[in-house]
């Protein structure tokens, strides 16, 4: 009934399209066998769900909040333990507590969790020493250890993927829901980090949202709303076999929604107006994002708009600009200008990491931490300057204290970058270097919000 239900909606129409960055597969029948038992596990997010987070990025979409989405470039099955999810937890709420109270703005929680276990690549084999094998595609798909073995994709790792996600949004569950997140406890969410200057920042910070709390609570305040905090699960729907086999149909309204997670993005390499990937995401109701880099201009956005929110609901569809610093002050504006001439509904998020990646001396890939920083404030210029909003940031993260971009109050060097490099794709910012953004995007964001009111009361 319920295949027949989502044959209805059309989810399969994208099966007459191309469908870039997908694994060969070497056998149909075993993964036939595990597709049709992903069809049949309970869903992992609820449509309802999906829906209140749809309300609450058209509020960011309007200025009424901010977006803060962050996790691991690629997740790994092996370190989905209850410490490290915790520590991306922690660094989460902390970044949000630092937006929350330095911008006087609510934040949208995004965990770039459970679920973000395919990476797009820019080709299909690796070759090292002469030996060429298929490209690590992510957990998903195969093993990052260079073997043939290891290379050879795996349709039993969706499955994989399936538990590994139930657990992890569990353990997100239980932190947000149980009293680990409650915002009396900010002081408690540094323990376990060690000594340095974004941390001594952030306790000053947390002495003051401490001395608010009291002050409210002596006041008469009621704090219940105080415990638990919302954090959705977000990951790039890559792939298609993994995603259409978590895709259900809402027993209240009828419509079709991909379950896998609450937010689900299009990337750069997939947003081909007649690819697969845009007609899939076109068919569910869950909110959407997609990727832009520079390459993109104002007519590719509106018609990805058209195609993928029709009816232009706000919080339906998200942009990601990913520009680089080099290029955002000059390719964002005429995209985010003639999206806003066309009355397209979007919230607008910056992503500064993937545009400014390359290779170090000693063979790291890694990012500059002024870099990213760079390509933030170049967001923000470009909103301010265009009357837009700044809806949001997006940035690739971890709770533990790696070593794999350079700079930051650390003074990470290219030589210090082989302490703790331990991202098997794409560099992510450390608990730290988080907290130095955080800070730095309040500052942004409150001078933003300073100057609305004033331009409020010239369009009155």
């Amino acid at each position: 009934m319920t295949e027949a239900a989502l044959a209805a909606a059309g989810v399969d129409s994208y099966l007459s399209k191309e469908a870039r960055q997908q694994p060969q597969w070497p056998d149909a029948a075993a993964l036939r066998r595990t597709t049709d038992r992903l069809t049949q596990v309970p869903p992992l997010v609820f449509a309802g769900e999906a829906d209140g987070l749809r309300a609450q990025l058209a509020a960011a979409s309007r200025g009424e909040a901010f977006v803060l989405q962050g996790g691991d470039c690629a997740e790994i099955f092996a370190e989905a333990t209850a410490d490290r999810i915790r520590n991306k937890i922690k660094t989460i709420l902390q970044m949000a507590v630092i937006l929350t109270y330095g911008a006087s703005t609510p934040v949208v929680k995004i965990g770039r969790m459970a679920g973000q276990y395919a990476k797009p690549r820019s080709s299909d084999t690796e070759t090292r020493d002469g030996v060429t094998l298929p490209v690590y595609r992510g957990d998903i798909v195969n093993s990052s250890g260079f073997t043939e073995e290891e290379r050879i994709p795996n349709p039993e790792r969706l499955l994989d993927a399936y538990h590994v996600s139930a657990s992890t949004l569990n353990l997100i569950r239980a932190f947000t829901q149980g009293g680990f997140a409650d915002l009396r406890r900010v002081h408690q969410w540094n323990k376990g980090f060690a000594a340095n200057p974004a941390y001594a920042k952030y306790e000053q910070f947390a002495g003051e949202i401490d001395r608010a709390v009291r002050f409210m609570g002596a006041a008469g305040g009621d704090f219940d709303a105080l415990r638990t905090v919302e954090l959705f699960s977000s990951h790039e729907a890559l792939l298609l076999d993994y995603e259409r086999a978590l895709t259900r149909i809402d027993s209240r309204s009828g419509l079709a929604y991909d379950c896998s997670a609450h937010f689900l993005w299009i990337g750069e390499r997939t947003r081909q107006l007649d690819g697969a990937h845009v007609e899939f995401l076109s068919k569910v109701h869950n909110p959407l994002a997609v990727k832009l880099g520079p390459t993109a201009t104002a007519a590719d956005a509106v018609a990805l708009a058209e195609r993928l929110n029709p009816e232009n609901v706000a919080g339906r569809l998200t942009f990601v600009a990913r520009m680089g610093a080099d290029k955002v002050r000059d390719a964002l504006p005429g995209i985010v200008e003639g999206v806003r001439d066309s009355g397209v509904a979007v919230t607008w998020l910056t992503d500064p990491m993937h545009g400014n990646t390359f290779t170090s001396d000693s063979g790291y890939k890694t990012r500059k931490f002024d870099t990213i920083l760079d390509e933030v404030t170049g967001f923000f210029e470009v909103h301010e300057a265009l009357g837009t909003v700044p809806g949001g940031l997006h940035v690739e993260l971890t709770g533990d204290d790696v070593t794999e971009v350079m700079g930051g109050t650390e003074k990470i060097d290219d030589e210090g970058l082989a302490r703790r490099y331990e991202t098997k794709v794409d560099p992510r910012l450390n608990h730290q270097q988080s907290l130095e953004m955080a800070f730095l995007v309040a500052d942004l964001l409150a001078k933003h919000n300073a100057g609305r009111p004033q331009e409020l009361e010239e369009l009155a």
